[in-house]
């Protein structure tokens, strides 16, 4: 891989880690169809995400996810399940997408970055969703489990397509969700 290359690679496996803190199963599909249909090279210890079996699976995986985050109650549940989830999907997608990168930059950036932005991406959707549940008894978790389904899907398609785009909309993502999140520990504050 040339020096080019490798901040492209990089920025792919963060994307698509990002894309995880949204929905686990959603991006793994979106790589699992692209490895499968030959539009998106894999590492060759993670060649199984481009089987018939492993496409299969994501699919009903993908399909059972969105439904859940859509029954009140379920949706909070599994935020308390995906979050340690997100930190493995995280970290699998990018090191699937970090091909010909030396091992060490490629787990360490894996693990660090993918599993880390995947993780802070969970995090703050949970923070917003409990919140969401407190102040409107569960009636907007639907906006905000369609804004996450169209948030991994978009910054899915888009670290395929143009991966330092993607990079740019995940770090905007973040320092927003960073933002919301402190004006909301701060009105908690004033009111205690």
């Amino acid at each position: 891989m040339s020096n080019p290359d490798l901040p492209l690679s990089i920025a792919l496996g963060v994307g698509l880690a990002a894309a995880t803190g949204f929905r686990i199963f959603l991006p793994m599909l979106i790589v699992s169809v692209a490895a499968h249909t030959g539009h998106l090279s894999l590492d060759e210890r993670f060649a199984w995400l481009a089987t018939s079996s492993a496409l299969i699976a994501l699919s009903v995986a993908a399909f059972l996810e969105i439904l859940a985050y859509y029954v009140p109650v379920v949706d909070n549940l599994l935020d308390t399940l995906a979050t340690p989830a997100s930190l493995v999907a995280g970290t699998v997608v990018s090191a699937a997408v970090m091909t010909d990168v030396p091992p060490m930059v490629k787990w360490t950036a894996a693990v660090i970055a993918g599993g880390g932005v995947a993780g802070l991406t969970q995090a703050g959707t949970a923070m917003l969703r409990a919140k969401s549940t407190i102040f409107t008894g569960g009636v907007g978790n639907a906006v905000i489990s369609t804004a996450e389904l169209g948030g991994a899907l978009l910054v899915s398609l888009l670290a395929l397509a143009a991966p330092l785009a993607a990079l740019g909309v995940v770090i905007f993502f973040l320092w927003l969700a960073m933002r919301l999140i402190r004006q909301l520990l701060r009105r908690e504050t004033r009111s205690s």
